[in-house]
């Protein structure tokens, strides 16, 4: 397997340099809305399709940002949604994944995304049986020739998004919510705990893992827990699972507008999912979100196989230096807004400049110091 450090020229321009830039459930084996059974793509269209894992296209985070890449890429290319131009289908479980591939292969799109680690295996059997078929998936490598595997260095956003919980916390107890335990979410965890640690190695934060990353209502379980216990900021890695996070936080805000507590988003800007009604008043419990730019490498890939260049058997990492990770916009109510901008963006130029190495695992972590 060739590995390459953002070997692809990033095709699409982000939102610029600092961390201030901005930066799934259905039917199964069901092809989504505008699917009209199988065939060929027209000859001057390239096609491109995704299967989603469990968390599903709308769980506003993971599934969804790959989804968004998928469908700027088709607009942008003159596709329309469908068979002859870019779709997705939903995984209920994982024992759906295999099929959902074979199925659109079958329909014949030029590439086909596998959307999360959880699908390594079914991307890895499937690639072998389709080898004439190109195949790229997020956050897994999967060592076939026809296989365009792509990580991101979560570390480094999840690192920012420590410095700002340690920033923000006024009881120093920090919360910590991960889906399933996994090398991707231990680069999440570590990059985290990390940062946390760089401010201020005396704050505590507590770890839980709900062992899903498709049930709301126990990370909203976890939460609670949480912040009885009298944490102030959670942070989720979970998914799907995470939106129990902020319906838990934004209760607590409903009934008590004067308590300061936070949660903070991943992958995507999940600002959206903060909003709260208040004593009165409109609120906002989202501190930020560590930015994960799968849309981004979606797009990247599929730009390239378009192109004739398809990446097939090689590794393409997306960090903080090619802005394929960072931090969401920090919410307008912190008192010391401004403060942790200055703090972040210090913390930026120096993981750009190679002189900090965030760790990814935990055992990283253990020797890990900032200084």
């Amino acid at each position: 397997m060739k590995k390459r450090k953002f070997g692809l020229a990033m095709s699409l321009v982000l939102a610029a340099g600092t961390f201030l830039s901005a930066c799934g459930g259905g039917e199964g084996n069901d092809a989504a809305d505008g699917d009209n059974g199988g065939g060929d793509s027209t000859e001057n269209n390239f096609t491109v399709a995704m299967v989603t894992d469990v968390g599903g296209v709308d769980d506003k985070s993971f599934n969804q940002s790959a989804w968004e890449g998928i469908q700027a890429f088709g607009e942008e290319n003159g596709l329309e949604k469908g068979t002859d131009g870019y779709n997705y289908l939903q995984s209920q479980s994982d024992a759906d994944y295999s099929t959902n591939l074979n199925n659109l292969v079958r329909q014949k799109f030029d590439l086909v995304f596998g959307i999360g680690f959880m699908m390594e295996g079914a991307v890895n059997e499937i690639a072998q049986q389709q080898a004439d078929a190109h195949f790229s998936i997020i956050d897994a490598v999967v060592d076939q020739p026809n296989v365009a595997s792509v990580l991101f260095k979560e570390q480094e956003a999840s690192f920012l998004a420590g410095v700002a919980a340690a920033l923000t916390t006024e009881t120093n107890k920090i919360g910590f919510i991960g889906g399933m335990e996994s090398e991707v979410i231990e680069r999440f965890e570590a990059g985290f705990r990390a940062g946390v640690q760089a401010v201020d190695p005396a704050i505590t934060v507590d770890v839980q893992y709900a062992g899903a990353f498709d049930k709301a209502e126990l990370g909203q379980t976890i939460a609670s827990t949480m912040y009885s216990s009298n944490i102030d900021v959670i942070f989720h890695a979970a998914g799907g699972t995470g939106n129990g996070l902020f319906k838990e936080a934004r209760d607590l805000k409903a009934n008590d507008p004067e308590r300061k507590i936070w949660a903070i988003g991943v992958d995507s800007d999940q600002t959206a999912e903060g909003v709260v009604e208040a004593g009165g008043e409109e609120h906002n419990i989202v501190l930020t979100s560590a930015m994960k730019r799968v849309d981004v490498a979606v797009q990247d890939v599929a730009k390239h196989a378009m192109d004739g260049d398809f990446p097939g058997g090689e590794t393409t990492t997306y960090g903080l230096a090619q802005d394929g990770v960072g931090l969401a916009p920090l919410n307008e109510e912190l008192e010391n807004k401004a403060d942790i901008e200055t703090a972040v963006n210090e913390w930026i130029e120096k993981i750009k400049a190679g002189d900090l190495a965030i760790p990814g695992t935990l055992a990283e972590l253990e020797t890990f110091s900032a200084e």
